[in-house]
């Protein structure tokens, strides 16, 4: 059991460095600058930031939430985006089964399964904070977390057969029907709203994530997505509305909502789905 608990630490802290990442990948999408090059620098006076400056969390609570060169506050998107992917990284972990006897069986489709869980995680907590700062969803993000889910859905279908066989069979491309008209028809449920309202309620970028989405949930679990959704969105909408922090003409970023959907249809979905069954 202490063993257990000690591969849940090492997840979570692996998790908080991965958020850490993350934020300076959101930083740099805005800045255009590359991700993958360059030291981690403070965003006001620009100097180079020490090791010591970017534990993630820690250095927050240490330096008081402010800069060690310029004392400049620091945002506390940081320290929150650590926390959730190291939350969300563990829980991810759990629900996939992997438990105590994960270094014991190693196995390829178990590894092929939590990664690409992670990975949707990352694009989908970049997306959150991005859209929810800049009202804007990147391409950048978007499609490359489109072409994942893809890849994945042809390997979920095939069983990893076609790397052995290469080999597709009609059956196959009949499975790939459910994910395909969930990305089609939730994009164009919103592409519809876009053109009705000449872009005023939704974005395009609102477009490309539904699409996406279609792509991860499959079908019935977009619809679980898209219900929250916009329930979670009407709900925080009014609240804003009612103290007075926005008007009904006010632009609110739908990204956040439809983000926050899709862990939920992801999560619980399943549990949601058979409740609900359970009430007819």
């Amino acid at each position: 059991m202490v063993f257990y608990y000690f591969i849940i630490f090492i997840i979570f802290i692996f998790g908080l460095i991965v958020g850490s990442f993350l934020n300076c990948v959101i930083y740099r999408l805005e800045t255009k600058q590359s991700f993958l090059k360059g030291r981690s620098f403070c965003p006001n006076c620009k100097h180079i930031l020490n090791w010591k400056d970017l534990i993630p969390v820690f250095s927050f609570i240490i330096l008081k939430g402010r800069c060690r060169y310029c004392w400049q506050k620091i945002s506390w998107q940081y320290p929150i985006v650590e926390l959730a992917t190291g939350f969300l990284f563990v829980y991810n972990f759990w629900r996939l089964g992997f438990g105590f006897d994960l270094i014991f069986r190693f196995r390829y489709l178990d590894i092929f399964n939590i990664c690409y869980m992670l990975s949707i995680t990352c694009f989908l907590i970049i997306i959150f904070v991005y859209d929810l700062k800049h009202y804007i969803i990147p391409d950048k993000v978007i499609f490359p977390a489109i072409g994942i889910a893809f890849i994945y859905q042809l390997f979920r279908i095939l069983n990893f057969e076609f790397i052995s066989n290469l080999g597709f069979r009609i059956s196959d491309f009949k499975m790939l029907a459910d994910p395909f008209f969930s990305a089609v028809l939730a994009s164009a449920f919103f592409l519809a709203i876009v053109l009705i309202s000449e872009g005023r309620w939704m974005g395009l970028g609102d477009v490309k994530l539904a699409f996406f989405m279609g792509w991860f949930l499959g079908f019935p679990k977009i619809l679980i997505a898209l219900f929250f959704s916009f329930f979670i969105g009407a709900i925080i909408g009014l609240g804003l509305i009612t103290f007075s922090r926005k008007t009904l003409k006010s632009e609110v970023p739908f990204g956040p909502f439809l983000v926050t959907g899709t862990f939920i249809a992801l999560f619980w979905g399943e549990k949601i789905i058979s409740w609900y069954f359970s009430l007819i």
